[in-house]
């Protein structure tokens, strides 16, 4: 059981109104005593555990009010009260010198893996997470080798990693996409939200996550671990022996009944492992991150828009036009009303009008299940759906030719008039009028449209607009050949 002994309030110091200045001091003291800045030929006294919890005071905030900001004198008076807590709790022990009658507090072994913990999530700490896969590949390989069971154990444990890293750096991402979109909410700084997303770019996405989806990715290694596992089953029944009876005698929780193989347990759920980092884990990532991108573009892309609008000083404006005469303000307002009074007409690109439908929730299984490959029926449907979406698409170069091969020698032609040969004239006859959008007009293809008397009853349509098409006779580019 965990919870006994000393520790049966284990987590009582990381509650309440001082828990984050507690976090603050086990972090700082785990950095002082396993990070590079530690001196490993010393334990730390009581007064030098006291200056590093003071230290870790000074940085950390106090949570839920002040009401009680006389209950210490100072720092070094809460930093010994925090001390006696992570004592009693079993965050840190007490042991004592029978020589120099000096105590020492070094942490326990719950404490310290609990504070590693807070430590990684602080993000002070460098880890190099995308080496898990080529871990497991060298450890495999060494087993295979040497025929040391420690080296297969090995590679049992930085397979699992692999996994829960994937998790990991998943999560991160969705909440760095949730501060995104809070710190806009909250401030609307258009430069704040693009140094945050290029800062994570620069400093988190090219030193692990570019790292995991190119050199270190797991459908690069995964073939070869898969070769590895494959030559350790084909090992000698004696090499195979030996192995299965060092493992049993290491790893005895991992023996489910005597005549299940443990060697063959494990490779098997290596080779589990690398499947689904590969086939799901990678796949979600990548989604993730895509989606990641694509919020910042979005929100950055608005808040230049919105940045760009704030010199429309309209408020400035009206009170200069407040502090003229009446004449030269009459004068302001008639040139303006002549500006304002001629008509500008444009049409609307129709591929930028669409109907959004609300969607529905997803389901979503928590089960894990090995897919099994798709029967002749779901394969026929794919390819349908597929031939059936290339079928009614259309690109603007082919509906630019289109017009070009009708109009021939002349630059003006009726709707009317242009052919139906095939399936791919009446697809472009149908959109057709999509030529008159800005779009087409900055590729170099300007077309003036003029509405004429609807269309009615065709072999194809029953009803359909009428416009006379004219190429402009300033558009080189668009004249036909």
């Amino acid at each position: 059981m965990f919870f006994t002994d000393e520790r049966e309030q284990f987590f009582k110091p990381l509650t309440g109104k001082y828990r984050e200045q507690v976090a603050e001091c086990v972090r700082l003291l785990h950095e002082r005593l396993y990070s590079s800045q530690a001196d490993y030929g010393e334990s730390l006294k009581r007064d030098q555990v006291l200056e590093v919890f003071s230290e870790a005071l000074e940085r950390a905030p106090l949570l839920e009010g002040d009401d009680e900001a006389g209950r210490f004198r100072n720092n070094r008076e809460q930093a010994g009260w925090i001390l006696n807590l992570l004592v009693e709790h079993g965050w840190l022990k007490r042991d004592k010198d029978e020589a120099s009658f000096q105590s020492t507090y070094p942490f326990s072994r719950t404490g310290r893996l609990f504070t590693q913990t807070l430590a990684e999530v602080d993000g002070r700490s460098v880890r190099t997470r995308h080496r898990n896969t080529r871990n497991t590949l060298n450890a495999l390989a060494a087993f295979a080798d040497r025929g040391e069971v420690y080296d297969l154990l090995d590679a049992h444990e930085h397979s699992e990693r692999i996994i829960a890293d994937f998790t990991d750096i998943i999560a991160e991402l969705e909440e760095r996409k949730r501060e995104l979109v809070k710190e806009v909410e909250s401030r609307q700084l258009v430069q704040q939200a693009s140094d945050q997303f290029f800062e994570f770019m620069e400093k988190r996405f090219q030193p692990d996550v570019a790292i995991r989806m190119s050199a270190d990715s797991v459908e690069k290694h995964r073939d070869r671990i898969r070769v590895v596992i494959e030559q350790i089953k084909r090992k000698p029944k004696a090499w195979k022996a030996r192995a299965e009876k060092e493992l049993r005698r290491l790893a005895p929780d991992l023996i489910v009944s005597a005549d299940a193989s443990v060697l063959f347990q494990l490779l098997d759920s290596i080779d589990t492992r690398m499947r689904n980092a590969s086939e799901i884990m990678l796949p979600a990532l990548r989604r993730t991150l895509q989606g990641f991108t694509r919020r910042a573009d979005i929100i950055i892309r608005q808040l230049s828009y919105l940045h760009s609008q704030k010199h429309g000083d309209i408020v400035g404006l009206c009170q200069q036009l407040s502090e003229l005469d009446d004449h030269t303000y009459a004068q302001r307002l008639v040139q303006a009303g002549e500006a304002m009074a001629s008509l500008h007409l444009g049409l609307i690109d129709p591929a930028q009008v669409r109907l959004r439908e609300a969607r529905a929730p997803r389901k979503v299984e928590h089960r894990m299940a090995e897919l099994d490959e798709p029967d002749d029926a779901t394969l026929r449907a794919l390819a349908t759906e597929r031939l059936l979406e290339s079928a009614f698409h259309i690109n603007g170069g082919a509906l630019r030719d289109y017009l070009r091969e009708a109009l021939g020698a002349s630059r003006r032609i009726d709707n009317r008039d242009l052919p139906v040969n095939n399936a791919r004239d009446l697809l472009a006859l149908s959109h057709v009028i999509e030529l008159g959008s800005a779009d087409h007009a900055a590729a170099g293809f300007r077309l003036r449209i003029e509405p004429t008397d609807a269309v009615r009853d065709e072999h194809y349509f029953v009803r359909r607009d009428g416009f006379l098409l004219e190429l402009e006779q300033d558009d080189p580019k668009a004249s036909p050949e």
